[in-house]
């Protein structure tokens, strides 16, 4: 037990002050979330758009106009004959032949932790069972070895209200997201939708990144090599007698850092060589340079892209902040969806749209929306998906569902199968018990095809 102390100990000594910056062992956050992946899958992609707070379907994808319920908010036409949204979601209301509303999803939790959770997992809260999200799970099914980007990103996580729901659970850390966030030296999440002040200022951007992608300024080539041997040799003499299963994972997930340092696809991590005109159709905020990185990255392989939109717990001024935030979600995700298009991409990308449970159709004396998760809407779109549709139906005052009532399983069950995925797929334990990725069953009406 001491030789083993003293190896560790020395491994994180030499690691921390090697200057390799991605590989420092306890320096870096990328380290467990960089993914190994199955060389025979298919090559499809998912791209989950997590509003984190709980969005309200009473002013995006379920209107009640006419209603006391309905708010302030207009609805406008889609390219569907007979389906509104928000009039505030015009440029994706031109895409609602790929996409397929559902407005009757009723779930059991309204707090922001368990219904995370519920939502991001398909299981109930609770438990020993490190349950993995369902983005760590279609990694490990999409995800080829070979590639030298991971098959997980997620832009803009957000953890604070249950960070088990968004990791990889029993399935180990090489199936955990490699996480973006903005670094300084521009705009974060914007609510408000405003312009710049000054109006003839270059354009300010989101400046998104990776810790410790690159190595540690001042370290040439050929010291990062000589080091990278090192620690190959350290490795190797540590593992010798060390045959844990959570090791060899652990081991897999340096060896694709270094893969990924070394790569020349690491560059689509660079916004910086997209037009500003493009970028500015995104949008400056994180969600927009997000959405412009999803595509980015998909370009390059990756198969599963999260960008989370905060700001949706609107207990308060809740019209106001919605305006903003369909702001960026319009720009964001309708810029994608159509240079997807353009590039083929869009038939082999499946889009999930939601967030922890919906928000209450009556409006409080603050002018806010509350938690609601009895009847509310999440959008599929994309490959797999037959768009161009509602499925199910809210009462007229919103409260309650009155046709198809559908739930989280079900939702997640029919992402997989438009991704190709068998939602009913057991992955093992550590202990060899059997778990399915999903309980429910797919949806047939929403799938393209069926």
């Amino acid at each position: 037990m001491r030789r083993n102390s003293s190896n560790a100990i020395t491994r994180r000594d030499w690691l921390r002050y090697s200057g390799l910056g991605m590989i420092g062992a306890g320096a870096s956050p990328l380290l467990p979330h960089l993914v190994a992946q199955q060389a025979d899958s298919p090559k499809r992609h998912c791209v989950l758009l997590w509003m984190a707070g709980g969005p309200t379907q009473t002013d995006t994808f379920d209107m009640k106009v006419g209603h006391a319920n309905g708010g302030e908010f207009k609805e406008i036409a889609t390219a569907t004959p007979g389906v509104k949204i928000s009039e505030h979601l015009p440029k994706l209301a031109k895409h609602s032949e790929r996409l397929a509303i559902i407005r009757s999803l009723s779930t059991k939790e309204g707090d922001h932790g368990r219904g995370t959770f519920l939502m991001r997992t398909g299981k109930q809260p609770g438990g020993p069972v490190q349950y993995p999200s369902i983005t760590s799970s279609l990694a490990k099914q999409l995800g080829r070895h070979e590639d030298d980007l991971p098959s997980y990103v997620s832009v803009g996580s957000n953890q604070a209200f249950n960070a088990a729901a968004f990791g990889p659970g029993f399935l180990g850390p090489q199936y955990a997201a490699t996480t973006v966030g903005v670094r300084g030296g521009g705009p974060g999440e914007q609510t408000d939708g405003a312009p710049a002040p000054d109006a003839n200022a270059p354009p300010s951007f989101a400046n998104l990144g990776v810790d410790y992608l690159e190595a540690t300024a001042g370290v040439d080539p050929i010291q990062v090599e000589r080091r990278l041997q090192i620690w190959q040799a350290m490795q190797d003499e540590f593992l010798t007698y060390r045959t844990a299963a959570n090791l060899n994972a652990q081991h897999t997930v340096y060896q694709r850092a270094i893969r990924m340092m070394q790569s020349r696809a690491k560059s689509a991590f660079d916004l910086g060589q997209e037009p500003d005109k493009v970028r500015e159709a995104y949008g400056a905020g994180m969600f927009g340079q997000g959405c412009l990185l999803a595509r980015r990255l998909i370009e390059q392989g990756v198969s599963v892209v999260e960008v989370v939109l905060g700001g949706w717990d609107t207990h308060n001024d809740n019209f106001n902040q919605v305006r903003g935030l369909c702001q960026q979600l319009d720009a964001g995700w309708a810029t994608l969806m159509s240079e997807l298009d353009e590039r083929g991409l869009l038939d082999a990308t499946t889009f999930l749209w939601m967030g922890e449970f919906g928000r209450t159709p009556t409006i409080n004396d603050n002018t806010g929306r509350d938690h609601f998760p009895q009847a509310w809407s999440c959008v599929l779109g994309g490959a797999g998906i037959q768009g161009g549709q509602v499925y199910g139906q809210t009462s007229e005052d919103g409260r309650e569902v009155t046709d198809k009532k559908t739930n989280e399983a079900e939702v997640l069950a029919t992402l997989c199968k438009a991704l190709q995925v068998d939602p009913a797929h057991e992955n093992m334990t550590r202990i060899g018990r059997p778990i399915k990725i999903v309980e429910g069953a797919p949806i047939p009406e929403l799938l393209a095809g069926e």
